[in-house]
């Protein structure tokens, strides 16, 4: 488990590595906000929650302690709140809203409803731990990366061993230690590969009803399109799309395809008032020394996090 001890350790490690206090942990000149500032990265969400999903431990957490149900929309505005918080924030807002999220994991604790994989029924799991963290963790960046590469001119090797080298930033704000990541890009692909074909990755029956929950929309008004379905299926590998039991047939692959091929043609051409997420635009805005955004940005911060400012929220 990562404990508050660990967790501060790791801190003032990020500290150190940080750009500056007003630049945040990665700054205008890192890999890290030139991929994570594009709108399309969103593509991947889909992807990036099925892999978390199929950890148990994961799965039984979201089902047991989330409100994602009830209040899908909130669930999404609350979890890009902290991340862009930690991508985009000042500093000392950064490490408020790993603290914040430290002591919100530290409440998720409970036991396996049933046996899966290497996992017995009634074994504990936490979401403080190590190796669930380590998993959410690389789905994110890998999943990133991977929409990066579809939408976009794909990245240098160069370049994305400098996008691994900051994740180990961003996963210090988990707690995670440089000992607990990969050494590199390779070794990061070696262990993506060795976890997909892992009997760790066992998709629960909860798992199966968290997904077909999450992308039935939670709300009659609220649907999940067709082709990010079937863009989220297609990017799975085929074990654990089997495994969720989900539908995709040659209809799936082709309207995801068409979507792919619409959003390529289209994304480049965008202005970068709207290609890029609210929160960066907030960043540019604080390093030229305002600290209140403008109009346009705090309309799409409310798209992206709920409201209209990443602020100091995490401070309280």
């Amino acid at each position: 488990m990562v404990s508050a001890s660990e967790l501060e350790a790791a801190l003032d490690f990020v500290r150190v590595q940080a750009a500056g206090s007003a630049e945040g942990i990665f700054g205008p000149a890192s890999m890290t906000w030139r991929i994570d500032r594009e709108a399309v990265i969103f593509l991947g969400a889909g992807r990036a929650l099925l892999l978390q999903l199929a950890h148990p431990w994961v799965a039984a957490a979201v089902a047991e302690h989330s409100r994602t149900f009830a209040d899908p929309i909130g669930r999404f505005h609350r979890t890009f709140d902290v991340v862009f918080t930690m991508v985009f924030g000042s500093l000392d807002n950064a490490l408020a809203a790993a603290r914040h999220l430290h002591r919100r994991h530290a409440t998720i604790v409970g036991h396996l409803p049933e046996a899966i994989g290497p996992f017995a029924s009634g074994s504990p799991y936490c979401a403080n731990e190590v190796a669930a963290l380590r998993w959410v963790h690389a789905t994110l960046v890998e999943t990133a990366l991977m929409v990066h590469d579809m939408i976009l001119p794909p990245l240098s090797a160069e370049e994305r061993e400098r996008y691994w080298a900051e994740s180990q930033l961003f996963g210090a704000l988990f707690g995670l230690k440089p000992t607990d990541l990969s050494a590199d890009w390779e070794s990061f692909v070696a262990y993506n590969e060795a976890m997909m074909q892992s009997g760790t990755l066992s998709v629960t029956d909860t798992a199966r009803e968290v997904a077909g929950q999450i992308f039935a929309g939670g709300r009659p008004w609220l649907r999940i399109p067709r082709w990010y379905q079937a863009l989220s299926t297609e990017l799975l590998p085929d074990r654990l799309r089997t495994c969720f039991g989900l539908a995709f047939d040659e209809r799936d692959r082709n309207a995801a395809e068409r979507a792919l091929a619409r959003i390529r043609r289209l994304y480049s051409a965008m202005p970068a008032r709207l290609r890029y997420v609210g929160p960066y635009h907030e960043a540019q805005a604080r390093l030229q020394g305002r600290p209140r955004p403008g109009w346009a940005t705090r309309c799409l911060n409310r798209a992206w996090i709920g409201r209209p400012q990443l602020g100091d929220r995490w401070n309280i």
